[in-house]
């Protein structure tokens, strides 16, 4: 909305088109939204009593947070949006295809958290309805920047620490980028048990996709790292500055001991946006990579349930695989941390890759 403004008082806003600056002033606002109706959100909660769901085969620890507001990724969209909207090149269409699948699956999440609450249980929609649900936002999202846009996707797969080697996939490739935006959302929702668990790695991770859409844009940088060459990427900086920021407005309310959840409605809507970012910018198997907290939560699952289901045995004491290290008695604010310090770890791992030979 800014560069908008920007062409009707070029001489006194010239600051503006400047990306970083817009990158900075994105990140600030979505922080001091949250951090200024933060508190009220979760007064309002608490006053219609829109309580955290404790699952009843969960952490016996976890009724004593019975009382959590939850939903708070309401004020975490919102302020993305805000944020988005008013320093965002609002003709962008990488930036609307990330808040179409923000807003999609925030309604999805929205939903399922309200059944929770409504029924008093944490079962919420079932899971054949969810994935239903996530699938077709998913594949129309890919099929109208398969159709819209052919310099975006294309099926040449690029892989980590090795530049210019790419792996043709052909059709498979929408079957990819599905799996990075269901299967990512997915991940984020399965991570989001503790206190500020799953914020932090979606903040690293955002910070890894903000570094390669800035270089994107750029030939030169570009050529010289193992990334794509993709024209006005770079306004998903803003978007990504604007995802950083609202992570750490809800970090303050969410860090141990937390004052209120995101719930369904920000961690799916979250992890869809980071699947999208990744198909935009072709890093799908870098996403693996930088999140594999995530990945390594998801796996914990699956794990669990083939154990059971052929040897009628655990693996884990509980499933994801957070809630195992909790059971044998690790401080919960010991587990959040060292979950941060990996998933800052990947994080690093993944910058080194782009700067390959």
């Amino acid at each position: 909305m800014l560069i908008l403004f920007y062409k009707y008082f070029n001489s006194y806003l010239n600051f503006i088109t400047y990306l970083p600056y817009r990158a900075i002033l994105s990140l600030l606002t979505s922080f001091c939204i949250n951090l200024y109706f933060g508190s009220y959100f979760i007064y309002y909660m608490k006053k219609i009593q829109n309580y955290q769901i404790i699952r009843t085969n969960g952490p016996k620890t976890h009724y004593l947070k019975k009382k959590t507001p939850t939903m708070g990724g309401l004020f975490i969209i919102t302020s993305i949006i805000i944020s988005t909207i008013m320093y965002c090149d609002l003709y962008n269409i990488y930036v609307w295809y990330v808040i179409s699948i923000l807003l999609g699956y925030g309604c999805i999440g929205f939903i399922d958290d309200y059944k929770k609450i409504k029924y008093k249980n944490s079962k919420g929609l079932s899971l054949i309805s969810k994935y239903f649900l996530l699938s077709v936002f998913a594949l129309s999202l890919i099929f109208i920047i398969q159709s819209n846009n052919k310099n975006i996707f294309y099926t040449e797969l690029i892989i980590p620490f090795y530049k210019n080697k790419t792996f043709e996939i052909n059709y498979i490739y929408i079957f990819l980028s599905y799996l990075a935006i269901v299967g990512t959302s997915n991940a984020v929702n399965l991570t989001d048990g503790l206190d500020g668990l799953a914020i932090m790695p979606v903040i690293f991770l955002t910070c890894g996709f903000l570094l390669i859409s800035f270089f994107s844009e750029n030939i030169s940088s570009s050529s010289c790292l193992n990334v794509s060459y993709i024209k006005y990427s770079s306004e998903l900086v803003i978007l990504c500055s604007s995802i950083i920021g609202s992570g750490l407005g809800f970090l303050w309310f969410n860090s141990y001991p937390a004052k209120i959840f995101m719930g369904d409605v920000g961690s799916l809507s979250l992890g869809g946006c980071l699947g999208t970012i990744a198909i935009l910018l072709h890093q799908e198997l870098l996403l693996i990579i930088m999140g594999g907290i995530f990945v390594f939560e998801t796996i914990s699952v699956i794990l669990q349930i083939l154990s059971f289901k052929i040897r009628k045995k655990r693996i884990f004491k509980m499933s994801p695989i957070h809630h195992h290290y909790e059971i044998k008695g690790l401080p919960e604010p010991v587990i959040i941390v060292r979950f941060w310090i990996a998933a800052l770890i990947l994080l690093l791992i993944s910058l080194i890759s782009l700067k390959v030979r």
